[in-house]
């Protein structure tokens, strides 16, 4: 994968904090990855406007799988910098409290089509050649 500057990843978000979101990469491209690698959504990388605004944790969840770009090797301990500051990409899959999938509202919320309840998320506005299921 090295080298994969501006790829296009799907990842499984695995752990958030006030700072960044740490992600398992699945895909690049189309193509399923046979060893794992990691990377990190930083707060910064996470939308393109009012990023001084941006709370991770309305953002993204554990569990969600989100598409997202490479922007370049990090450090050691964080692999791959993503980014997911265009309108395609963010959150494509991800499930509320009640266990159901989410259903995109708008480009900042989903929500259960069960319970009805809302829940903040950075939507991508998905283009369906980049999406793996």
């Amino acid at each position: 994968m090295l080298g994969w500057a501006d790829a296009l990843v799907q990842g499984q978000v695995c752990s958030i904090n006030s700072r960044f979101a740490k992600v398992h990469i699945l895909y690049v491209g189309s193509t399923p990855l046979k060893s794992a690698f990691r990377g990190t959504i930083r707060k910064e990388d996470i939308r393109a406007t009012e990023r001084d605004k941006v709370e991770v944790y309305k953002s993204f969840r554990p569990g969600d799988i989100v598409l997202a770009k490479v922007i370049s090797l990090g450090d050691v301990q964080s692999n791959y910098l993503l980014s997911t500051a265009e309108n395609e990409l963010g959150v494509v899959v991800a499930h509320g409290e009640a266990g159901a999938r989410l259903v995109p509202i708008s480009w900042c919320e989903m929500q259960c089509p069960r319970t009805h309840t809302k829940e903040f998320r950075k939507v991508a506005r998905v283009q369906p050649q980049f999406l793996q299921t």
